[in-house]
């Protein structure tokens, strides 16, 4: 099984997050990826799961998720149902354990890929809550009297969109890593990948339009990688050519089909007062 991760041919893995992703399997520590919504953080699991032939084992985080539904879950209202009905399952209170995502990946035949996505999304104690069992690689489960061991350690990533600061603590115990917006050269290898054969010229404007869209002051929301490869498929659905794009009049300054790019009513009014003004300026 193989045990770096050198990218794949879906994913463009820039030198630096590679060697953040070995490290961290090295060290055998969490790997905490933090970066601009869109900027692959959480596909980034996905492809070292099916680079070295891990399984994939996926914790989606929500703002009411708690630490023990990584562990397991009791459901002693149901036991009290079917107590109730005398159900003969009563008797066995594991039929009422639920394993969690954690526990998945402890007892998984062969050592997985456990993301923890959108880690900061919880309570600003749950990070902290995790430490003993992600460090031990254990955790007891009270109604059952029984350890719950890793058989191999997981490899550990964990997404954060920087939304709360996250503890202390919890930061000592991980490998970090910010995944930096793609300059101009990445972003023409991330569209390489995903549109092969693009007409040069086309990839030229869209990129040149795309980067000073991210470069208007007082923009709320700039658009992201996964933004840009959106507004692309449609330029090719609706084959816009390349000399539409290039258009610098006045009055086409928001591009077309911006709907994919700009998500916010706060920055399409932007984009129009500057047409407005542009218009004034060479009336």
């Amino acid at each position: 099984m193989q045990s770096r991760f050198e990218g794949t041919d879906t994913y463009v893995a820039t030198q630096d997050l590679r060697v953040a992703v070995n490290a961290a399997i090295a060290l055998e520590r969490p790997l905490l990826i933090k970066g601009e919504p869109g900027t692959g953080k959480t596909i980034l699991a996905h492809e070292v799961a099916r680079a070295l032939g891990r399984e994939l084992i996926t914790w989606h985080i929500k703002s009411t998720t708690k630490a023990q539904q990584g562990l397991y879950e009791y459901d002693a209202v149901s036991r009290l149902r079917d107590g109730q009905l005398g159900d003969e399952r009563v008797r066995d209170i594991a039929n009422y354990i639920k394993p969690g995502k954690l526990w998945d990946a402890f007892e998984a035949d062969a050592a997985p890929v456990l993301l923890i996505d959108e880690i900061d999304k919880a309570d600003i104690e749950f990070p902290n809550d995790l430490l003993l069992e992600l460090d031990r690689m254990e955790f007891f489960v009270y109604e059952l009297r029984r350890t719950i061991v890793a058989r191999q350690r997981p490899i550990v990533m964990i997404t954060s969109n920087n939304e709360k600061e996250l503890p202390d603590a919890f930061l000592r115990r991980c490998f970090f890593h910010y995944i930096r917006f793609p300059d101009r050269e990445t972003m023409q290898r991330i569209i390489d990948v995903h549109y092969p054969g693009l007409k040069p010229d086309l990839v030229h404007e869209a990129l040149t339009i795309f980067f000073d869209i991210r470069e208007v002051p007082g923009l709320k929301k700039k658009p992201s990688t996964s933004e840009l490869l959106d507004w692309l498929k449609l330029l090719l659905v609706e084959d816009i050519a390349p000399e539409v794009l290039r258009t610098r009049d006045p009055k086409k300054l928001i591009p077309p089909l911006h709907g994919a790019l700009l998500k916010n009513e706060q920055d399409v009014h932007l984009f129009e007062r500057l047409a407005f003004l542009n218009r004034r300026e060479r009336g």
